[in-house]
């Protein structure tokens, strides 16, 4: 006779708990997914529109054999289940001068760009950034993100092991500093440093090693056919066929204890008992003791604090006239300075860059209507002053007229979602996208990781190692699952046989109620 599944409780169901609940529930665990909103996907949400489900979340899909090693170790395959197209051009950029670069998935392709955009010397200077960050990722890839718990002391080791990770990562330089003495091209250096901001950081305060995340585009960025929403519905239902039991409109009140141990979590509808729990939110909740007091020291305050960057989403539907669009754009602020200076200070920037997904590229006529998505860096502010609104739209569509770029009908103010909005969806996370700040040389080291203080209760998702971001998120559900299945109390490796998972609405809708 096999041993009875291990009852594991997910408190969340964004991309880390989804993948989570996927390979636990491979693993033989009784998973119950617990979501306080009613549908999956957390920070990876749509809305609804004329022209389809708009997606008002994360747009890139970058290191995909991260999702094809969740898949293949729960013997799937992702490409029966998601759709995935690469992008020819990465990203296409323009400036108020007329300027307009493409970054391309081919580094040939995109060091050509440089020479004919920027001249010799810019694609001098391109060429010997692109290898230093292919060394970075290469050189940082195993020793950080796929591990579960890295130390400074095990890193200094490895880097003593091929020390011309030293130079590259400029360790007491900042991204921002460390781009200026790379490119003599301004322009570029504005480029490569907004990838701060992809983990919700500023180019003059993160670690120069961030250049790194330039590297993982390089290999490729694709697009889920029909949006990344898809790839969220893809590990939920697989989770169901394995086993998997989703409740909806159901926020978590507390985690509960015997014995110092976690044994389950407390409901409006009622207690659900559990040997393991494992929370996909923002950490600083159960830091703050929205969990309840007891679990509080599971989650230090240094792994929480500071805060990192929160965003103004734009997401609604509209015929496009302008400059032709690839799927992602960026539109540069004239100063990168002020601009940055403004969210440091926890101001929104009136010179802002916006981003723009054309979520539609390529499938519809240029007059149709089509699905986008703005986003524009702000400061995490869990108010909302009333007239933050109506001051963010004007800007944003005034600055983007500016670039010849207009939209009928003009998107509603409905469309957009504040720092302030999204303290309300995450809570706890004060408007924070990205959890705890990437500012500072140990940033790295200062996440929480899968493991916690308090025996029984986990960590996965945006907030936890290896950190933001949606290929960091699956990757941290990979070292949830295999801490919770190496874990003293649970040492079951039989699997539950004709157990069908399914899904609850859990209490009555609560609409706009906060997520877990």
């Amino acid at each position: 006779m096999s041993e009875p599944a291990k009852r594991v409780v997910i408190i969340g169901a964004g991309i880390g708990g989804l993948a989570a609940a996927l390979r636990l529930s491979h693993a033989g665990c009784a998973v119950t997914v617990i979501e306080a909103q009613p549908d999956i996907g957390g920070k990876m949400r749509c809305i609804p529109s004329a022209a389809g489900p708009i997606d008002a979340g994360p747009t890139v899909l970058t290191m995909r054999p991260v999702f094809e090693a969740l898949f293949s170790d729960c013997d799937l395959s992702l490409a029966d289940h998601v759709t995935l197209e690469p992008c020819e051009i990465i990203a296409r950029h323009f400036w108020d001068d007329g300027t307009c670069f493409d970054l391309m998935a081919d580094r040939n392709a995109t060091l050509a760009h440089v020479r004919d955009t920027f001249g010799a010397s810019a694609a001098d200077d391109y060429a010997r950034f692109a290898a230093r960050t292919a060394r970075l990722f290469a050189g940082f890839y195993n020793p950080m993100m796929q591990t579960a718990a890295p130390g400074p002391l095990q890193l200094a080791r490895h880097v003593l092991r091929n020390p011309r990770l030293i130079s590259d990562m400029a360790p007491f330089s900042t991204l921002g500093t460390m781009l200026r003495r790379t490119f003599r091209e301004p322009r570029l250096a504005q480029l490569f440093g907004r990838y701060a901001t992809y983990v919700g950081g500023t180019p003059d305060q993160s670690p120069a090693i961030l250049s790194l995340i330039a590297d993982a585009e390089a290999q490729g960025v694709w697009v889920v056919d029909g949006g990344m929403f898809q790839l969220a519905k893809a590990m939920a239902a697989c989770a169901m066929a394995k086993g998997t039991t989703f409740q909806f409109n159901t926020p978590v009140t507390r985690i509960t204890q015997h014995q110092g141990r976690v044994n389950g979590v407390e409901t409006a509808t009622g207690r659900k008992a559990a040997d393991v729990v494992l929370f996909n939110g923002d950490p600083r909740a159960i830091a703050i003791g929205c969990l309840g007091p007891d679990v509080a020291r599971a989650v230090p305050d240094t792994a929480v604090t500071p805060r990192s960057l929160s965003a103004f989403v734009h997401a609604f539907a509209a015929r496009p006239k302008g400059p032709p669009l690839a799927h992602h754009n960026v539109f540069f602020a004239n100063d990168p300075g002020a601009e940055f200076a403004a969210l440091q200070a926890g101001q929104r920037p009136r010179d802002a860059t916006l981003y723009l997904c054309a979520q539609d590229h390529g499938r519809l006529a240029p007059t149709a209507l089509q699905r986008f998505e703005i986003i524009m860096n702000g400061p995490p502010n869990p108010q909302r002053p009333a007239k933050e609104i109506s001051q963010c739209q004007t800007q944003v569509f005034d600055r983007l007229a500016r670039f010849g770029m207009q939209f009928t009908p003009t998107p509603e103010p409905n469309s957009l979602t504040t720092p302030a909005g999204f303290a309300a969806l995450f809570p706890a996370s004060q408007g924070s996208l990205y959890g705890r700040s990437p500012h500072g040389m140990m940033a790295a080291f200062a996440r929480p990781t899968a493991r916690t203080a308090v025996p029984g209760l986990f960590l996965v998702g945006g907030g936890a190692h290896p950190g933001a971001g949606v290929p960091m998120a699956t990757l941290s559900a990979r070292h949830a699952a295999e801490a919770i299945m190496r874990d003293p109390i649970l040492t079951s490796t039989s699997h539950q046989t004709a157990t069908h998972g399914g899904m609850s609405t859990g209490s009555a809708p609560t609409g706009n109620a906060p997520s877990a």
